[in-house]
């Protein structure tokens, strides 16, 4: 009797065990882990140009928090060697802003072209191209973790410069780049 108590005992330690190591039991961040890189990315984008209505969308350094208007929370855990930061060039309009809202950020330049650099502190350049903001007037970059970088964005003769890192805790959202009329030295 006591073999089949302590057989039946181990029975439900392994099943339960099972039931945690597939997701159950609630554990809602385990669950939500288990995206890949591109899907990530994917839905980041999604809710930066606005294909997901009824949620709001924030991203830290390490996570993207969904909001759903029925009060429920989702996490998501961002690429371990990607850092996502979104930049709204301005000429005379900005708002302060550290993490950014990608439902609810709005910049001043939509849907603009933009010469877009970054280049690493060494000298390599990591981005060179043309850009489109999005109606958000956010140009959105994914860029390798833990490095500092010169980002230069131009558009019709204005020039904006800074200098932005991508280490834990560092910014998502980046208003600060005023772009003013090149001077000649």
């Amino acid at each position: 009797m006591r073999k089949k108590i302590l057989m039946a005992t181990g029975l439900v330690v392994v099943a339960v065990g099972a039931y945690m190591l597939v997701g159950g039991g609630g554990n809602e961040k385990k669950a939500s882990n288990a995206i890949n890189v591109q899907e990530i990315k994917q839905l980041v984008n999604d809710y930066s140009v606005g294909n997901i209505e009824d949620q709001s969308a924030s991203i830290t350094s390490e996570q993207l928090i969904v909001n759903a208007d029925t009060g429920s929370s989702k996490t998501y855990d961002l690429p371990e060697d990607e850092f996502f930061v979104s930049i709204a060039p301005y000429v005379a309009e900005t708002h302060p802003c550290a993490i950014h809202s990608l439902t609810g950020c709005q910049g001043e330049m939509v849907e603009k072209e933009f010469k877009v650099s970054v280049d690493d502190m060494e000298g390599n350049v990591i981005l060179d191209q043309t850009m489109k903001s999005q109606a958000n007037g956010f140009i959105d970059l994914w860029l390798p973790r833990d490095k500092k970088y010169r980002v230069t964005i131009e558009q019709d003769g204005k020039t904006a410069e800074s200098e932005i890192s991508t280490f834990k805790d560092d910014n998502t959202c980046i208003t600060t780049m005023q772009l003013l009329e090149k001077t000649s030295a």
